[in-house]
């Protein structure tokens, strides 16, 4: 079984937004009474409340708070929750200390189970339909596609301020059955295409006979001059200041509206290009190769008095604007999804933007993104940087230059057992000695007690 979500439009009435909206502050409240507990907690006795102290007092909160008697029990356990993974997240460094939010922030709560449990019920085949809240009496329409449907498990309803609308987000078990593979697969595996992600040029491909560019749309860009009109005319009203309780005017509220559905737009835009571009490369191609990227770390903000900061600002909206992560997960689960395989060599190792493609010779000043079409000086080989990048990627997964230590067969392309979350441990003899060995050296520190060898691995 497989989960997927899907999201669908709710249409709720007038009397059925006011209960909406009275749910939402419930839980908001709710959510801010659990931070305020943990912190008094930390700060007067010194000690941390876990998830299922909070849990065991919610029977005697709702007796309390009579608003809340009548809201689904394991919804109000999901907000208590969402406070436990909140301060889970920080205590790990992932994020910072968890806040208070106020109800314009606070945009969505959960059913965490299924609808006979939850109290909720979906009424529909994966195509539109209605949503029934049985804490709050109400039956929404619904209005969504869903490509596959199955066994509802989970339901969120999602408020979006900046839009005023409604939405229901409902996971479904799937009965996904697994990618076939070599003979018994429908798929030839013929069909092979190396992409590169860049700026100048969004997805540079190479399919061993030709190559193709696909432009950058630069969407952000092309919308930059409307969305810095705007923003400045929004600098130009009264901004709300909670210190001084200053309200927002109503003309601040316009632009501020204004400034958010030109960003809504640009990403509205580049998220549909995305799936239309993956689509057609994963209709056409049964194994797709690329080389492993770090949005993240690619697109940090530059270092305080260094150099080149706005051209490092520049080159962070390009990459931001093409969507280098979201882009290279589309193209791989839409190949995977129809069985083919998905190869991503170590950047780090084949360095294919500073390699030359036909000599392998790796030419250190090639890296620098000024240098756009690249001559090898041992070979006399010429290609623009992107294509190079591409024709190398090709020539190595195809194992047509096994001297570079990575071919198709050492990446696992004849098999599914390539990709390390499927790969199971085996328990072969080497990992039964490693084991050993560790259960050894700990029993030897006294912090477990010996046991027979029998019990082993």
């Amino acid at each position: 079984m497989v989960v997927r979500r899907h999201t669908f439009r709710l249409y709720p009435s007038k009397q059925q937004s006011k209960k909406l909206f009275t749910a939402r502050r419930l839980h908001a409240y709710l959510y801010n009474a659990c931070i305020a507990h943990r912190r008094y907690e930390w700060k007067a006795n010194h000690r941390s409340v876990t998830y299922f102290e909070q849990q065991n007092c919610l029977p005697e909160f709702k007796k309390f708070w009579e608003d809340y008697a009548s809201l689904n029990s394991l919804s109000l356990q999901a907000t208590v929750k969402r406070v436990d993974l909140a301060y889970k997240a920080f205590f790990q460094g992932v994020r910072k200390s968890p806040k208070l939010k106020s109800i314009r922030n606070y945009d969505r709560w959960m059913y965490p189970s299924s609808p006979k449990k939850s109290g909720w019920k979906v009424e529909s085949n994966g195509e539109h339909g209605r949503v029934t809240l049985k804490d709050l009496g109400i039956t929404l329409r619904i209005r969504g596609k869903a490509k596959q449907w199955g066994k509802p498990t989970t339901l969120t309803i999602v408020y979006k301020p900046r839009l005023n609308q409604w939405f229901a987000s409902i996971t479904v078990e799937v009965e996904d059955a697994p990618p076939k593979f070599g003979s018994q697969s429908d798929l030839s595996y013929e069909s092979v295409v190396a992409f590169d992600l860049g700026t100048e040029t969004a997805i540079t491909t190479y399919n061993g006979s030709e190559f193709e560019e696909i432009i950058n749309p630069r969407f952000t860009q092309v919308l930059e001059p409307k969305i810095k009109k705007a923003s400045k005319k929004l600098r130009r009203k009264r901004a709300p200041n909670l210190q001084k309780r200053v309200k927002a005017s109503n003309r601040w509220k316009k632009y501020r509206r204004k400034v958010s559905k030109l960003q809504r737009k640009a990403a509205n835009q580049r998220k549909d290009w995305q799936h239309k571009v993956t689509s057609d490369l994963a209709s056409r191609y049964d194994i797709g190769v690329t080389e492993k990227l770090n949005t993240k770390a690619m697109t940090k903000k530059a270092k305080k008095g260094g150099k080149g900061k706005k051209q490092k600002a520049g080159l962070n909206k390009s990459i931001l604007s093409v969507g280098f992560g979201n882009l290279n997960k589309l193209l791989t689960y839409k190949i995977k999804g129809k069985g083919g395989l998905m190869l991503t060599l170590d950047t780090r190792k084949l360095k294919p933007s500073q390699r030359c493609p036909q000599c392998h010779t790796v030419h250190k000043e090639w890296a620098d993104l000024s240098n756009r079409y690249h001559v090898c000086d041992k070979c006399g080989f010429e290609i623009e940087r992107d294509k190079g990048s591409v024709l190398l990627m090709y020539n190595v997964a195809t194992n047509k230059q096994p001297e570079l230590g990575t071919s198709s067969v050492s990446l696992g392309c004849s098999s599914s057992t390539s990709d390390p979350k499927i790969r199971k441990n085996c328990g072969g003899m080497k990992q039964l000695g490693q084991m050993k060995r560790r259960r050894a050296q700990v029993e030897r520190k006294g912090k477990l007690k010996p046991q027979s060898p029998t019990s082993w691995g």
